[in-house]
């Protein structure tokens, strides 16, 4: 168990064997018991099986196939009423301080969403849990290490009223201050030692906020808005039985990530969610020496070969120090050591 979710879900197509060795290399010297969930294939699934209310064209295999195995995961959480789950695609890696980031994250997640303790209907965040037309467009930042006194949670140390917790992705923004429906809280994390020089940090986001507006080794959590790829996020019950009503049941119009942005921020034919994040996130894709073609069964990549291993923004990478965990040394490689 990883700070409390019952179970960790690893999608990936059974024929990556590669990546199955992998995960549970990096599960084991984590000390983190995983099962997996098989991927699809899109070609396999018949247009009967997939939810359509208008006549459009059937999207491509590689997205249909995608979409399919994350809701097969998400139907095993509603299915064996597990309390929670977090749910990994299987080419992703993560820092050998998981544990202690997943700690500083459900703090910060309490902060924004938990009450103020003894005032059962105040929070820390004037906008949550749904700005109003009163409430301030941007709203103060909450330092780490000055967090308010907040109810303790009675269901999970993520806090009591969460769906999704996207904690690993390519990009993310933070709330829009136009949007009127995202809480615009924000839980600042400065000198965050396992946060990589700003010089290795990147985003699909554009701007990237996080990197322009604060120091060097900044965290943030905050809720989801315009997340890109779905390398890793946690789901409470009730989270995965509205994801099965919500991007199960519902039209599948785009890929399974644009569908969880739909369902976090209440667009496109979905009612919106609580759904939290952070930046950067806590998980992120291991890239293996090989052929790059290898690197997704789903977009092409291209030609060429990747002569050494690495993971996007993960300073201690398990995965890259499977050598020194295994042989119980000290030494720890850092990928991204300050300059």
């Amino acid at each position: 168990m990883v700070k409390s979710f019952q179970e960790v879900l690893v999608v990936g197509l059974p024929s990556r064997t590669d990546r199955r060795d992998g995960m549970s290399l990096q599960a084991a010297l984590s000390d983190i018991k995983i099962k997996f969930v098989d991927g699809v294939f899109g070609n396999s699934i018949p247009d009967k099986a997939i939810p359509t209310t208008f006549e459009r064209e059937r999207m491509n295999d590689a997205s249909l196939g995608s979409w399919r195995a994350h809701m097969n995961a998400i139907q095993e959480v509603v299915r064996r009423n597990l309390t929670s789950a977090l749910i990994l695609e299987d080419d992703t890696d993560w820092d050998i301080r998981l544990r202690h980031q997943l700690r500083d994250f459900s703090l910060s997640a309490q902060a924004l969403t938990q009450p103020l303790l003894g005032s059962p209907e105040l929070y820390a965040d004037p906008t949550y849990p749904t700005p109003s037309v009163n409430s301030p467009r941007v709203v103060p930042d909450l330092p780490y290490d000055q967090l308010p006194s907040t109810e303790l949670p009675k269901i999970s140390p993520y806090g009591d009223n969460w769906d999704l917790l996207w904690i690993g992705h390519c990009g993310m923004h933070f709330p829009f201050e136009d949007n009127n429906l995202i809480p615009k809280g924000r839980v600042i994390h400065y000198d965050d030692a396992s946060v990589a020089q700003k010089q290795y940090l990147w985003t699909l986001n554009i701007p990237f906020t996080l990197k322009e507006k604060y120091p060097e080794h900044t965290r943030a959590v905050h809720h989801v808005q315009e997340g890109v790829c779905s390398l890793g996020y946690a789901v409470s019950q009730k989270g995965a039985r509205k994801l099965l009503h919500e991007i199960g049941l519902k039209d599948v119009t785009d890929g399974f990530d644009i569908l969880l942005r739909f369902f976090c921020e209440g667009v496109g034919g979905r009612r919106r969610h609580e759904c939290l994040t952070v930046q950067p996130a806590l998980f992120h894709h291991h890239r293996a020496a090989g052929p790059i073609s290898a690197s997704s069964d789903i977009g092409d990549h291209g030609a060429g070969f990747r002569d050494a291993s690495s993971t996007d923004m993960v300073r201690w990478s398990v995965r890259l120090n499977a050598d020194a965990l295994l042989e119980g040394g000290t030494e720890i490689l850092d990928q991204y050591p300050d300059t």
